[in-house]
């Protein structure tokens, strides 16, 4: 490149030009991948790769699901009714706790372990998406390094993209999917979540809250929401010099679960210690998932929540579709609107209430 410097004005002072920077991708490359046409899978392709266990299939599946447009969510319906009768033979086991508890080096342990027992997990990871630019990282998947590897085991990552309750606003699906893909163990890691956003109860099995020592007193376990949901509660990182701070944690949420009204499914939420680092106490803790999942069985309580969750996110998929409908129906009224909201003309509660009489009249 020629620099200004190099004008007659600047005598005595002379830059040498710069070496031209060579193509970041060689172009004979670049030219066969534009020619290169993305294989357009048709239903019967997507039902028959999952069903034989096709991890890229899977993959396609999960993120047809996720997908926005009308024309993939009219494929990912029809996808996800024929894979309904293949699903609902894993155990479901929601992962919840507070940021920095440990969560993905748990999972790791945990699924090394299950797979080692001669099981097959997927691992639906959901990832926090920003306010600001609606990106999210989607590096769950780098902090299980061994379990990325593991044959039998498989790892999504997905952006939570707004959804509140600490998942995805299609994990319900792709756990279906993964289930008929053969999978008989569903881990689903929830972003850091607080007190009240328990959306993750609502699809699993089993509720499984990751705690730390020191993260609050016994006061913190009275409080109500996520901490009455949970049908077990782990200590992490109960190693090193940590192990008696870890047990008297233990010993002040066992003392607090003791306030809560008994558990509809008839069996004690049990607190446990673990380190997920040095992978002590994981057989403990799956042990006390399958005396769990046994008990409920026998008294029926198992049927009867999967049952209460299926009737649950059928009115969540109601209230979806009519909200879907509503704003892509009312697009060209709700810019007028916001223009009249913004420089003050009308009420926000008066615009509101006029579109969805418009709405509801020429819906009738």
């Amino acid at each position: 490149m020629e620099h200004p410097e190099n004008a007659p004005e600047y005598e005595g002072l002379k830059v040498n030009k710069g070496i031209e920077q060579p193509d970041p991708m060689n172009p004979n490359i670049a030219a066969r991948l534009k020619n290169i046409r993305r294989q357009t899978l048709t239903t019967d392709d997507y039902v028959e790769g999952i069903l034989k266990g096709n991890i890229n299939i899977l993959s396609q599946a999960i993120t047809l699901v996720e997908s926005a447009k009308p024309e993939h969510q009219a494929v990912a319906q029809e996808v996800i009714n024929r894979c309904l009768p293949s699903s609902g033979r894993s155990v479901r086991i929601g992962i919840t706790g507070v940021p920095g508890a440990g969560k993905s080096t748990f999972i790791e342990s945990f699924g090394k372990y299950l797979t080692g027992q001669g099981h097959k997990i997927a691992v639906l990871a959901i990832d926090p998406s920003s306010e600001r630019s609606k990106g999210s990282i989607l590096g769950d998947k780098t902090r299980m390094e061994e379990l990325a590897c593991d044959p039998h085991a498989y790892i999504r990552p997905s952006p939570s993209a707004g959804s509140l309750g600490g998942v995805a606003r299609k994990t319900r699906e792709a756990m279906i999917l993964c289930e008929t893909a053969g999978f008989d163990i569903i881990l689903i890691e929830t972003v850091g979540v607080g007190q009240s956003e328990t959306a993750v109860h609502s699809m699993v099995d089993f509720f499984l809250l990751v705690q730390i020592a020191g993260a609050g007193d016994e006061l913190q376990g009275i409080k109500r929401g996520i901490m009455e949901m949970a049908d077990s509660i782990i200590i992490n990182k109960a190693d090193g010099n940590n192990i008696q701070r870890a047990e008297l944690a233990k010993a002040q949420l066992q003392t607090a679960l003791h306030f809560f009204p008994p558990h509809e499914s008839g069996v004690m939420p049990k607190v446990m210690t673990c380190s997920a680092y040095e992978r002590t106490g994981i057989d403990a803790i799956w042990e006390n998932i399958l005396h769990y999942c046994s008990e409920t069985q026998q008294n029926g309580y198992f049927d009867v929540r999967r049952a209460e969750q299926s009737t649950y996110w059928m009115y969540e998929t109601i209230d979806e579709q009519l909200r879907n409908h509503f704003y892509q129906s009312q697009k060209e009224n709700l810019k007028i609107a916001e223009k009249q909201v913004m420089s003050n003309q009308v009420s926000s509660f008066a615009v509101a209430f006029e579109l969805l009489d418009n709405y509801f009249n020429t819906n009738k």
